[in-house]
């Protein structure tokens, strides 16, 4: 049963406006054993979540298992309560941040997410949530990538992030640590129009948990951020705590929101490249930017790059890629901000240059650095130190090094 099939059945007055719609959706949604493909066979056969229930066993037979209509007619445990949380939850007024939960068969439901196999039937959602009825695949774009990701990935992440949001897209990714977090920074920093109301969308992020819990708790003071100028959204009701089946299965909404899913940095073993899978299996676009050859965070990139993803070294490419015009100049793969060049200027010398030239682009030793260098291990470690300080160089795991930015 399609997704777009449910919908049509259950459309009409399914807005969530009362406690009672919404305790009929909750009750679907937690009923044991009856998942979302049955949940949308029955949404289809009988129309809203309310005549579901009204039904009699022999009725259900004909849609679901026995066990599956039996569980129908019994009251999910802690449903009541949940249905007044939730309902208390979304008339909170006090924080000036919108809330919303959005139906299958609700006119607000993302088109987007029709379009997968297997579509949440409910959303929940906080921030700019009057955007929600006008999220389109062909304005987003997800990024994801490691949790532990090289300094140059993180740079990468940032500042891709930051363009595309100056160009108008949204950019779409999961909150975690690392790759995500810079995404969804990059974004807010590029956001046109600094984040008005009236401005585009510049990042939504989509959580494994209840909207009523924030994880990572570095994470906090971003997640407040996006609630303010974005959206998070979540499939889980609240209170869910990070669970970690959550994470790889809300994968494929960051996926399925997104008209392309670009992979910044990513391990052979990696939920990025699931998301990656996903993203293929609902016809998007799938792009990765690549790495050092020695670097264990570039190995899943250059493997999806060999299985026909799209290299990019700029989001020009990025834009190119998904035909869209570029407003501004071609952001570099290593971009160097403005401060960069700067204090480059003010205090770059020779050394400075021979040893950022030594480096090269790959993680390097501290040994193999003084072999090019010639230099002494006390003269070495404070240039180092100081390009460190400037942001130049990235230390890394193993007492390795490596350059970070362009040049």
């Amino acid at each position: 049963m399609s997704a777009q099939t449910a919908t049509q059945a259950a459309q009409g007055d399914m807005m969530v406006n009362t406690p009672e719609e919404l305790g009929s959706w909750l009750r679907l949604a937690l009923t044991p054993g009856v998942g979302p493909d049955a949940a949308r066979r029955l949404l289809a056969a009988f129309g809203e979540p309310d005549a579901i229930f009204q039904q009699p066993e022999a009725a259900l037979r004909q849609v679901v298992s026995l066990l599956q209509a039996k569980a129908l007619r019994e009251t999910p445990l802690g449903w009541p309560e949940l249905t007044d949380e939730t309902w208390h939850w979304l008339q909170a007024t006090d924080t000036g941040i919108g809330r919303a939960v959005v139906t299958l068969g609700d006119a607000d439901y993302p088109g987007a997410l029709l379009e997968i196999p297997d579509p949440p039937l409910m959303l929940y959602a906080m921030g700019q949530t009057h955007t929600l009825p006008n999220l389109q695949a062909a304005q987003t774009v997800a990024m994801v990538g490691s949790r532990n990701p090289t300094p140059q990935g993180l740079v990468n992440a940032r500042e891709f992030a930051r363009s595309l949001a100056s160009s108008g897209l949204t950019v779409i990714s999961g909150l975690a640590l690392g790759i995500d977090g810079a995404a969804h920074e990059g974004a807010l920093l590029g956001a046109p129009g600094g984040g008005a109301p009236d401005s585009p969308l510049p990042t939504i992020a989509v959580v494994g948990t209840g909207l009523d819990r924030v994880y990572p708790r570095q994470h906090r003071d971003l997640a407040h951020q996006i609630a303010q100028r974005g959206l998070i959204l979540s499939e889980y009701p609240l209170g869910t705590p990070p669970l970690a089946p959550n994470f790889p299965r809300r994968n494929r909404l960051i996926s399925g929101l997104s008209q392309a899913t670009l992979v910044v940095e990513a391990a052979l073993q990696s939920g990025s490249l699931i998301t990656a899978k996903q993203a293929l299996e609902q016809g998007r676009d799938v792009m990765a930017i690549p790495g050092s050859i020695h670097s264990a965070q570039s190995k899943g990139c250059h493997l999806l790059i060999k299985q026909g993803a799209k290299l990019v070294e700029s989001a020009q490419d990025v834009l190119e890629e998904l035909r869209l015009p570029d407003p501004l100049r071609q952001v570099p793969l290593a971009l160097e901000s403005v401060e960069d060049k700067e204090s480059l200027a003010t205090h770059g010398d020779e050394s400075e240059d021979a040893l950022l030239s030594a480096l090269g682009h790959d993680p390097v030793s501290l040994d193999a650095l003084q072999a090019r260098c010639g230099w002494s291990t006390a003269q070495l470690q404070a240039q180092l130190l100081e390009l460190e300080l400037m942001g130049q160089v990235g230390r890394l795991p193993g007492g390795l090094f490596q350059r970070v930015g362009a040049g």
